[in-house]
């Protein structure tokens, strides 16, 4: 019992001595205790704020590190850590650390306190990075690094095919070179100069030489004449035949006449020439251009490729055969699309010469020999104006005429037929097609100085009779 009595007086004593000590400590500026780390480096002996320093200290010569993002061999960019938005998360192991064995009651004192003479307290400093700066660095420095893939290329010269190679494209990930970042900074990096190598993606270009080498059958030509064109038209037509000249298309891929061969503007090489407008022919920039995707469409029909959109153009056309016809407009609606539904590419070759415009289409030749092909316009109906369409110009004078030539409406179809061994084994209707009427219209003069051969010329002309006009003309020039 005395034993005993005397050990409980010194564990008393103990404590009543700790109990001093602490109270005593608080009255001034406390340390942290011994046993007590961040990371490698003991805080033993600091205080709160020589702590906080020191740590910042270490984050501050890290933050200076030199950072190299490798986008591939010939291409990279280095930055400070800090340019990545390095920062301290968790600042608060500062006080976590300087107030152990400092709180709670004299016995959960006693005991931190104890526990740090066994076991090392080891706090670990948490870094960590701005996603934005991030994103905004890899926008703004390694994008400029991604190359387009260039597509193996095909020319024609002289009547031979030659063949470019293409060439591989890179693209920056970013998402995923985000990650990249991130992830080696927080599990890899031991805070000195590093190299990162960012997440780039190939992109591999169409076509082989050997895909390439496969274009030299003709599989589908045709050829239209514009003797009767003025030079405003002639330069259209050819300056359009010019911009689909030599276009390649790979398996799949779609054609657009318009995309082709737009804008129609005096900077891309168009003039003012006649059009079809609502029924009437009108001065247009790039007056003629369907001219070009008609001559197309034939080639393309004989080449059996898919057309994939076509419209007949308002009236009817003297180049091609009813129905034979491909209107094309910028804006309005209008286009000629076709694709190469075949298993190679296919080759455009597009020229002018002697005011005729031909377009050769080349691929590889999978037809049997003794099939052959045709087209057969049918005209299905025919409607002729039943009048002239007569303006009045009161600011002209008797005997000034101008007119408009009619145009007959029509509802016509094409047809496909094809033989083997010279005997037809198919028909089928490639399109239907109507072409609207539009009467013969006229700008008749009708000032005088005498009322009634003004009232003479409003009668002639409420006849509808551009003839009739005429007659009731000259007859009043000879009053």
């Amino acid at each position: 019992m005395k034993k005993g009595f005397r050990f409980g007086a010194f564990l008393f004593g103990a404590f009543i001595a700790f109990a001093c000590m602490g109270s005593v400590a608080s009255a001034s500026e406390m340390t942290i205790k011994e046993g007590v780390y961040v990371g490698e480096d003991s805080l033993a002996g600091m205080t709160a704020e020589e702590a906080d320093a020191m740590i910042r200290g270490k984050i501050a010569k890290m933050g200076n590190s030199q950072v190299t993002l490798v986008y591939d061999a010939g291409h990279e960019i280095t930055v400070t850590a800090d340019a990545l938005g390095l920062a301290w998360a968790n600042p608060e192991i500062v006080q976590e650390a300087a107030s152990l064995g400092t709180e709670g009651n004299v016995i959960q004192r006693y005991k931190a306190i104890k526990d740090l003479q066994f076991d090392n307290k080891v706090y670990e400093v948490q870094l960590k990075y701005d996603v934005a700066a991030i994103n905004e660095l890899l926008a703004e420095e390694c994008l400029r690094f991604d190359r387009k893939p260039v597509d193996a290329g095909l020319t024609r010269i002289d009547g031979q095919f030659q063949i470019t190679e293409g060439q591989v494209g890179y693209e920056l990930d970013v998402e995923s070179s985000i990650d990249v970042i991130y992830d080696y900074l927080e599990n890899a990096w031991n805070g000195t100069d590093c190299r990162i190598r960012l997440n780039v993606v190939e992109e591999h270009p169409r076509g082989r030489a050997s895909d390439l080498a496969q274009v030299q059958d003709l599989l589908g030509s045709f050829t239209t004449d514009y003797k009767s064109s003025n030079a405003n038209r002639s330069g259209n037509v050819a300056n359009g035949c010019s911009k689909i000249n030599g276009t390649l298309l790979y398996p799949g891929d779609v054609f657009s006449a318009t995309d082709a061969v737009s804008p129609f503007t005096d900077a891309n090489g168009y003039s003012m020439a006649g059009a079809y407008l609502n029924g009437k022919v009108v001065q247009s920039m790039g007056g003629g251009i369907c001219q070009v995707s008609s001559t197309l469409y034939n080639a393309v029909l004989r080449a059996e490729l898919e057309v994939v959109d076509r419209s007949p153009h308002s009236m009817v056309v003297t180049y091609v055969d009813f129905s034979a016809d491909a209107a094309i407009a910028e804006g309005a609606g209008k286009d000629f699309k076709f694709m190469n539904n075949t298993a190679y590419p296919i080759y455009i070759e597009g020229y002018t010469k002697n005011k005729k415009i031909t377009f050769n289409i080349y691929g590889k030749e999978t037809r049997p020999e003794n099939r052959e092909i045709r087209f057969e316009s049918e005209v299905l109906e025919k409607t002729e104006p039943t009048i002239d369409l007569i303006t009045a110009d009161p600011s002209k004078p008797i005997g000034y005429v101008t007119t408009e030539a009619e145009h007959i409406g029509y509802k016509a179809r094409l047809w496909k037929i094809v033989t083997e061994n010279g005997k037809e084994v198919s028909r089928e209707i490639v399109n239907n097609s109507k072409y609207t009427v539009s009467p013969r219209s006229a700008v008749v003069g009708v000032a005088t100085d005498e009322a009634w051969k003004y009232e003479e010329m409003m009668a002639a002309i409420g006849t509808y009779d551009l003839d009739h006009v005429r007659v009731v003309i000259g007859l009043l020039q000879q009053q």
